[in-house]
């Protein structure tokens, strides 16, 4: 009877994959003619999110023909009909901001007053109670090898206002692939599925720069991008005399609604060259650290569409030092204002998906939005040849 369902499976399955219309496309700067990673695009039939990887390339299959929303910070947004997407590989170039960020702003506020206020309104104007169909993948490597890897399609129903934001995960379906040592703890398992989204909506990782104290550790600039006037950026960086580790940041936001696109942050290499931190066994000595986030105002609903965060760390267990990475990334496929009714116990109670046992119906990995790149397709390979071993 499991034979004839699984043939069955794969006659249905390849019936609906020949009467789709499968589309690549590669998304490149219209001057340099590079990819351009994590570009928004929205197909406006089936309200199906995707984001370009580090090889611009985007995938999906898509039944008849619908207009396709490409939108991006520093690239002027398009809309193309996918009628015109004639060849199974397509290329897509957008033309750039960046070369027009050069005039910066004066203004009778400090810049970090500005981003308080832009940030206690993005917090406001998030849309809430919401859900968020999420395509999560994370890699983890020890003393530089690949050990572990693992992605899953996850449903955040987000409830609370104003830093009071709770979310439930529901889990759809996920696999883990890799070894994990048992001696190594929770801390340094990738992150904290229940505190991201928290994190995330409360705009946590701007937090170190719209203190009052702040003031007197970093710069402030601001400046203009002339061919979306609506659209600044803010650019902040500590100060030289800094010692203690910080994080640079660059920050896109919407001026003329107050919200921000973009959120990027990662560790000042000047002061990790200047840094004083003790390093001792059992500290946990950072040397890498990179957040990205983006955030999308669709009409009137406005959410979270991607993220990724980048970890690196020197950690010392049972007297020795071991390297940690962690990679991860967060992909909307689908965003709604209605959430799924279910039973406490259905909720995902745990930090990763790490040790999860597997639950895969379908090739979801292919299909949820975000295409690993070649590099990355290898690796998760290598990891499900050792699983399976």
């Amino acid at each position: 009877m499991k034979k004839i369902y699984i043939l069955f499976f794969f006659i249905f399955s390849f019936n609906c994959f020949s009467q789709s219309n499968e589309k690549q496309i590669f998304l490149k700067d219209a001057e340099t003619n590079l990819p351009i990673e994590d570009v928004s695009v929205l197909i406006l039939k089936t309200k199906q999110l995707l984001l370009s990887n580090a090889e611009g390339k985007i995938s999906f299959i898509l039944n008849g023909t619908s207009n396709i929303q490409f939108s991006h910070p520093a690239y002027k947004s398009i809309t193309v009909r996918s009628s015109a997407l004639q060849k199974t590989d397509n290329i897509i170039y957008l033309k750039s901001n960046i070369n027009d960020l050069d005039e910066i702003i004066v203004t009778k506020q400090h810049p970090q007053k500005i981003l308080k206020s832009i940030v206690e309104n993005s917090i406001k104007k998030l849309t809430v109670p919401a859900r968020l169909k999420v395509y999560s993948r994370e890699f983890f490597k020890m003393d530089g090898n690949y050990s572990n890897y693992n992605d899953g399609l996850l449903n955040f129903q987000i409830q609370g206002k104003e830093k009071k934001f709770k979310s439930d995960i529901l889990i759809e379906q996920n696999r883990s692939f890799g070894v994990i040592n048992d001696y190594l703890s929770s801390e340094v398992l990738g992150y904290n599925l229940n505190d991201l989204m928290q994190n995330y909506y409360n705009f946590k990782y701007l937090l170190p720069i719209i203190l009052s104290s702040a003031k007197n550790e970093y710069e402030y600039v601001i400046k203009a991008n002339k061919l979306n006037p609506d659209y600044n950026v803010m650019i902040v960086t500590p100060l030289e005399k800094t010692k203690n580790l910080k994080d640079d940041f660059k920050i896109i936001y919407d001026n003329k609604n107050k919200l921000i696109l973009e959120v990027n942050t990662e560790l000042s290499t000047q002061i990790i060259s200047n840094s004083k931190e003790k390093k001792t066994l059992d500290s946990k000595n950072i040397y890498k650290s990179i957040f990205k986030a983006n955030f999308k105002l669709d009409n009137s609903n406005y959410y979270l569409i991607s993220s990724k965060e980048e970890i690196g760390f020197e950690k010392g267990i049972k007297d020795k030092k071991i390297n940690i990475e962690v990679r991860n990334y967060f992909v909307t496929t689908y965003f709604t204002t209605h959430n799924f009714t279910f039973k406490p116990d259905e909720a995902f109670k745990g930090n990763t998906l790490y040790k999860k046992k597997n639950v895969i119906h379908t090739n979801y990995w292919d299909v949820s939005g975000f295409v690993a790149t070649e590099e990355e397709q290898k690796i998760i390979d290598l990891m499900a040849a050792k699983s399976y071993k």
